[in-house]
């Protein structure tokens, strides 16, 4: 992955740092852009995790990473940072991770994350309809381009079963359905110039905000925030890349394809649309 150019939104913490952290480790070059830049910033628990403290661990790894702070809420900025992008000529996976909504699961005491549609905070809508969207559309229209000027390219929109069948929220269903739409459209639009675009389902990630909330969760078959990194690796290095376009594909699945385990060994179990449907 040495010659490989990456740019992975929203990795300052969760799933997106440990993308960049993944590719990083397997040598590539990684922009990641988050809403907080320094650790000093960092003001609840909920927004742990800073640009700063990546920079961190990446020294520790072979690639090369630019941090970026970027509100993908805003189009300015998304502008900007396509602007910074294109000034490098090349950009091989765009990872469409920026996915505000996950905070905040419990307020005031109260578990909110499955009350039901019509007892939903409205900040829930705004945050992942109206930011993380309408941030993956923008970002992705300002930078396919770059990737159609070379002819090779990948966009990944990280997603989840929740577009596919009921998994505790309506709004992040509602999300995740179209986030999983965007890129089958996107791969229909881009198939003439050979740039790949997919959803990926991870499984549970052991993320900053699920570790915090453990108790609700089935642990037994997480998977660490790299594991997925790795997998988009392997889609990325995979011959019949352009065959898997458009497609709902599940980090899982893919690992047993291409004989990936995660950081600790263990090969997490894919999971299927049966797996909601017991629940």
């Amino acid at each position: 992955m040495k010659d490989v150019v990456a740019l992975v939104t929203g990795g300052s913490r969760g799933i997106g740092r440990g993308i960049a952290l993944a590719l990083l480790a397997e040598g590539a070059t990684v922009h990641v852009t988050g809403r907080t830049r320094f650790e000093a910033d960092v003001k609840t628990p909920e927004h742990a995790g800073s640009l700063e403290g990546l920079e961190r661990e990446a020294a520790k790894l072979p690639g090369r990473i630019f941090v970026h702070q970027c509100d993908h809420g805003s189009d300015a900025d998304t502008e900007r940072l396509a602007e910074e992008i294109r000034a490098g000529n090349r950009l091989d996976i765009l990872v469409n991770n920026a996915w505000p909504g996950y905070e905040n699961m419990v307020e005031n005491g109260d578990f909110t994350w499955p009350r039901p549609f019509w007892e939903q905070p409205a900040w829930r809508w705004e945050a992942m309809i109206g930011t993380a969207l309408r941030g993956a559309f923008m970002m992705s229209r300002a930078l396919a381009p770059l990737m159609i000027s070379t002819r090779r390219g990948l966009i990944v929109n990280i997603s989840f079963w929740a577009g596919q069948v009921y998994e505790g929220n309506t709004i992040y269903g509602i999300a995740k359905a179209a986030a999983d739409k965007m890129a089958a459209d996107f791969a229909h639009e881009l198939r003439p110039h050979n740039v790949a675009a997919a959803a990926l389902y991870p499984g549970l990630v052991r993320t900053e905000a699920v570790l915090r909330n453990a108790e609700y969760f089935d642990m037994s078959n997480s998977e660490s925030p790299q594991f997925i990194g790795h997998v988009i690796s392997g889609l990325w290095r995979d011959p019949a890349l352009m065959s898997k376009s458009g497609r709902v594909l599940v980090a899982a699945e893919l690992a047993r394809e291409y004989d990936i385990s995660d950081v600790d060994g263990y090969r997490p179990v894919p999971l299927t649309a049966a797996d909601f449907a017991r629940n």
